[in-house]
């Protein structure tokens, strides 16, 4: 990486800190002390472990339907109005959580969280693609990413305390719920991204007389930009069908993370909150690991990032499958949960960045619907997958399939992603 390079990571750093990477670590923050404790809420109200199993998968299943309403809705309205009408929605689906007398009524407040998830993702998502340098790109991605991984590290300890301290699960939701009047407070009162980067867009163009230097100069969304989703998969289904499926069986062993792990800590005996220890310890080492990943992908190529992780999370769920049993089940869910989050970690900020590299200019925010919607689609088929294998066999063979699908995302990573990270937009179409 050369020396004039680098200070466009440190720029994107410093000006979009407290706009966007805040914001999205307090969102993640909330979300992730949510997570490994879903499952027993559900068996608390009467959930068999496979019925568990689909109230954790309503999450991902309400991000990969609100895709579609999410795009439009930055679109129309702008990332800040989004956002807050999100945030406004997802209280009131952390109330139906709270209040939920059943199973079903817990499950569709969870998938109206996901789903308000979907708007501050693609919000972002679309932001940082059309106004960071390519060169820095993967690092000021990954950062995205570190961000949500600094929520999958505190999140389940905050959970644990909260358990210790109140004796409840219930606790988490209440915590979620002040995430959440966080990040709205942050966004609607806090500096817009939007409008800076407008502004400093408008300056840079009066200085250098209005030359064209390859990247957007208008804040605004053109109006190719809300092309159908399904349009928009169609015309881009070339690349969507090879990257974007690894892209998607990446997110597959990512959701594989959260529904299999919490579960395999309720099966082998343990109580929630060391459940949540020992998820939120692998969170840490995801957190330690996030702008490695960024710095590897800049540097050497997307394909060092992403292939050595597939490998060590396929191998680490595979390896898990064959230790229900032993005597030692605690130990081992603890070691192979760490090795899933070296693997994670180190893969930070990919699917951002692979997404960014392929999306066309004049089509940003619709095209990155369309990969959000088929990685999200890999994101929430794994849960129903392990559930269903779970009724049907058990909980190893699911974990088992969980690997095997890492494994096979590797296989198409080294296939489809290119060797160097120094190709310009575009290349990898």
């Amino acid at each position: 990486m050369s020396d004039d390079e680098a200070p466009g990571a440190r720029e994107a750093i410093r000006r979009y800190w407290p706009m966007i990477y805040a914001p999205t670590a307090l969102y993640s923050m909330g979300v992730g002390s949510l997570v490994p404790v879903l499952p027993t809420i559900a068996g608390d109200l009467g959930a068999t472990l496979a019925t568990a199993a689909l109230v954790a998968a309503a999450l991902v299943v309400g991000q990969l339907v609100g895709n579609i309403p999410a795009g439009a809705l930055v679109a129309r309205v702008g990332e800040r109005r989004a956002m807050i009408a999100a945030a406004l929605v997802e209280l009131g689906g952390i109330a139906t959580m709270l209040l939920a007398p059943g199973v079903p009524v817990l499950a569709a407040g969870a998938l109206v969280v996901g789903g308000c998830a979907s708007v501050f993702a693609l919000a972002r998502h679309a932001f940082m693609t059309a106004r960071v340098p390519f060169a820095s790109r993967a690092r000021a991605l990954a950062l995205v990413g570190g961000s949500f991984r600094l929520g999958t590290f505190t999140g389940p300890v905050i959970a644990a305390a909260l358990i210790w301290a109140t004796g409840s699960e219930r606790s988490t939701l209440w915590f979620f719920g002040a995430c959440t009047l966080g990040v709205a407070f942050l966004v609607a009162f806090g500096p817009d991204p939007e409008e800076k980067a407008r502004a400093a867009e408008r300056l840079a163009a009066r200085d250098a007389d209005a030359e064209d230097t390859g990247e957007p100069v208008t804040g605004s969304i053109p109006a190719d930009e809300r092309t159908g989703l399904f349009r928009t998969i169609w015309r881009h289904r070339h690349v969507l069908s090879r990257l974007g499926l690894a892209a998607a069986s990446l997110a597959a062993v990512r959701a594989g993370r959260q529904a299999v792990l919490p579960l395999w800590g309720l099966s082998i005996g343990l109580d929630s909150a060391n459940t949540a220890l020992i998820v939120g310890v692998a969170g840490a080492v995801e957190f330690s690991l996030f702008y490695a990943s960024g710095q590897v992908m800049d540097r050497f190529g997307r394909i060092w990032a992403t292939v050595p992780s597939q490998v060590l999370m396929g191998s680490a769920f595979f390896s898990l499958a064959f230790t229900h049993e032993l005597g030692t089940s605690a130990m081992w869910f603890g070691v192979f949960a760490v090795v899933v989050g070296v693997g994670n970690g180190l893969s930070s900020g990919a699917l951002l960045t692979l997404g960014a590299d392929v999306a066309p200019r004049e089509n940003t925010a619709g095209f990155l619907g369309a990969w959000r919607t088929l990685t999200d689609g890999g994101a929430a088929l794994t849960p129903l997958i392990v559930s269903a294998l779970t009724a049907a066999a058990s909980l190893p063979v699911a974990t088992g399939a969980v690997g095997l699908v890492g494994l096979a995302g590797a296989v198409g990573f080294w296939r489809w992603v290119p060797r160097h990270g120094s190709r310009p937009p575009g290349a990898l179409r």
